[in-house]
């Protein structure tokens, strides 16, 4: 450990011009921008990580560290999240000048994690080599962005790699905090070779380049066997209707009948015979379901009329609550038009769907005017059909692997994802959502049915691929076939295993540090 204190200590002895190390964090910023869809150049993040690292040779002082992380997360995390003044601007109806402050300061917020990577790494460099300290804090400090407040896991590192076929396999082993480990870990030894080619460096490289063989290795050899695993299955057809509905008449008493109107005209076309299970989006039903009326009525009457499962969104109501009577609610209707369950939205969107420290801080109310609180559904419980289960994730929840993991385990056969990505418009937005979606396939080795209102609607096969898609802002129907499959995925029954064990080594690696820091000082004061 003390001759890698005096490599490392060697290797950093000289201090970069400021500029140049801004030059390069914000270009490592930029890097990781441009991995994620529209652009989805994953490979681009193999090495966007390269030259921040460069800038974090050059600094001398964990303040600066921070701060250049900080700038890497601003410029990657501005270019992913634009899409937020589109949205707040339009439908929150705030001056474009606040829409763009409201994603600056969420921007800010989400870059203090890359800056505390930066940090951190600078922090343990005398003690702990970069491709140790590196791959673990960066799964640390991602984790954080993904759980503390409300969390925030969107656009994680390991889902740059959503159309990297083969290597997102090991997602049902490791997880997307595994791929994430995988990518920093391989951005480490490039940059090694780049600045220093010793026998060392090399041979991290060597070693690194033969773990991704054996990860591309793993993904073919999995493919195969839950390809074989699905051969004999019995197969249902399934029809996802995208009714295309403008979001500023959605909700309007004079549009509902019409709505109806444009779902029943889908979910009768018939492309290829029978269709087992139809699926219409996120709220496709825009009244309270749970009251009496013609058009509740009328929309049993299509699920009977069609002979199919029918699942769709809708607003519920619960009047045992008092409180809280409001659900962002799924229904499941028998081919009879009888209701034969119902799932409430889970996690809720923070400022969308409920506004968090309301109490805590009485001024958020006047700046959130028009939102109300929606209640938090009991979990992530499948919905019965007949003997077979599925898991429904509504809207934001598509990109929780907590909530695959917990429809897996509790039996369920297929994962429904509903959505109504209208809110995004054209942005980038409609597209990282779903390039989320798929590693829910993956880790749970289950079929995922994507319904969306404006797109992407879509069938995701249990290895992450594909089969059938919309485009966006087109009123649409597919059909495709799926299948109910049991493939054991490790990552469904144990979790986030990765993240458990980057904070034990973090740990560790923190006392290491602290120890040499005193030792350090010790002899500063006896010489």
């Amino acid at each position: 450990m003390k001759q890698n204190s005096v490599n490392q200590q060697k290797t950093n002895q000289k201090t970069k011009p400021l500029r140049y190390c801004i030059f390069m964090a914000l270009l490592s910023g930029a890097l990781l921008f441009l991995s994620f869809p529209v652009f989805g150049l994953s490979f681009a993040a193999w090495f966007a990580l390269v030259p921040l690292f460069a800038a974090l040779r050059g600094t001398d002082t964990m303040k600066r560290a921070f701060f250049l992380g900080w700038l890497t997360g601003c410029a990657a995390y501005t270019g992913i999240l634009y899409w937020i003044v589109y949205v707040v601007v339009n439908y929150g109806h705030m001056p474009v000048y606040m829409g763009i402050a409201c994603m600056l300061l969420l921007v800010c917020y989400l870059s203090i994690y890359t800056g505390l990577f930066a940090a951190a790494t600078v922090y343990l460099r005398n003690t702990v080599p970069l491709y140790l300290a590196a791959p673990f804090l960066w799964v640390v400090t991602e984790y954080l962005k993904s759980k503390v407040i409300t969390g925030f896991p969107w656009e994680n590192l390991g889902y740059s790699q959503f159309n990297n076929f083969y290597f997102i396999q090991i997602a049902d082993i490791a997880g997307v905090f595994g791929l994430s480990f995988l990518i920093v870990l391989l951005n480490v030894a490039i940059s090694g070779l780049i600045n220093e080619r010793s026998k060392k460096t090399i041979a991290l490289a060597a070693g690194v380049c033969l773990l991704w063989a054996g990860v591309y290795a793993y993904g073919m050899i999995r493919v195969e066997q839950v390809r074989e695993a699905m051969k004999h299955k019995k197969e249902m057809s399934v029809s996802l209707a995208q009714g295309n509905i403008d979001q500023s008449i959605k909700w309007s008493a004079n549009f509902q009948k019409e709505t109806i109107d444009i779902y029943e005209h889908l979910s009768l076309q018939d492309d290829s015979g029978r269709e087992d299970l139809v699926i219409w989006p996120e709220t496709a039903v825009p009244f309270n379901f749970e009251a009496e009326s013609s058009l509740r009525r009328r929309v049993q009457g299509i699920a009977a009329q069609t002979g199919k499962w029918l699942v769709f969104g809708a607003v519920s109501f619960n009047p045992h609550k008092q409180n809280t009577d409001f659900f962002n609610s799924a229904y499941l209707l028998s081919p009879a038009g009888e209701i034969r369950g119902r799932y409430d939205k889970v996690h809720l969107v923070p400022y969308g769907e409920y506004v968090p420290l309301r109490n805590v801080f009485p001024f958020i109310s006047s700046l959130t005017a028009g939102i109300g609180d929606f209640g938090k559904g009991a979990g992530f419980h499948p919905l019965n059909m007949d003997n077979e289960k599925i898991g429904v994730m509504i809207c934001y929840e598509g990109i929780l692997p907590e909530a695959g993991r917990m429809y897996k385990n509790e039996g369920a056969g297929v994962l429904v994802n509903i959505t109504n990505d209208a809110w995004f418009g054209r942005t980038s937005a409609p597209y990282q959502h779903l390039s989320m979606a798929i590693f829910r396939a993956v880790e749970t080795r289950l079929y995922l049915v994507r319904a969306a209102n404006t797109g992407i609607s879509a069938v995701v096969d249990p290895c992450g691929k594909i089969t059938v898609r919309t485009e966006i802002f087109k009123k649409d129907v597919i059909h495709d076939k799926i299948k109910f499959i049991e493939v054991p995925s490790f990552y469904a029954r144990h979790g986030d295993w990765p993240v458990a064990v980057s904070f034990a080594l973090l740990a560790v690696f923190l006392i290491l540090s602290l120890a040499w820091r005193i030792k350090h000082v010790r002899r500063k004061f006896t010489r």
